[in-house]
């Protein structure tokens, strides 16, 4: 007896008919066959030039909005494929990202320098790959769409923490 591909691909339980699926894929990109979290990092770049274009407190709100909606977001998408944390669901590091490039509304920084956005990149992919302490241990032990978004959200900030002393100090 042969498996379906439902049940062999947990990719194919997604929809992206379904707003959930929709958001908690970044759009699509964390389809992508390779790097989908690099990729849904990627994705994330387009939005955040529009929000940061708020001001200071509407861009916090934004992306407090997006943390806590996205605990929802990865959860049902993650219950629908039926699979924990999949590599697909990259809405956990679009709001990973915002977190990180915080630090360029708070401190007035021009908010297309490409240098910026680009250290802000690698720095969050940095966190989010390597996990350090305390990284590590949420990602381990904390389960279901608060597991899948928390351990971004501490990469986000220290990533931006990170950035932040770049920025000033050099």
């Amino acid at each position: 007896m042969s498996q379906s591909e439902d049940e062999i691909n947990p990719k194919s339980r997604i929809k992206l008919s379904n707003p959930w699926h929709l958001l908690a894929v970044g759009f699509g990109s964390g389809l992508s066959p390779i790097v989908p979290g690099t990729t849904g990092t990627l994705a994330a770049i387009p939005f955040y030039f529009l929000i940061v274009q708020l001001p200071l407190m509407g861009y916090f709100l934004v992306v407090l909005l997006a943390a806590l909606v996205g605990i929802t977001i990865c959860q049902k998408t993650s219950d629908d494929m039926k699979v924990h944390d999949h590599g697909a669901i990259v809405w956990d590091e679009f709001v990973g990202f915002w977190i990180t490039m915080s630090i360029v509304p708070m401190l007035g920084l021009p908010i297309y320098d490409w240098h910026t956005v680009l250290i802000g990149f690698v720095l969050f992919r940095a966190f989010d790959m390597i996990k350090p302490w305390p990284i590590i241990v949420l990602d381990r032990r904390v389960h279901g769409g608060f597991g899948i978004m928390v351990d971004d959200v501490l990469a986000g900030i220290m990533a931006g923490f990170s950035l932040w002393l770049i920025v000033v100090y050099f």
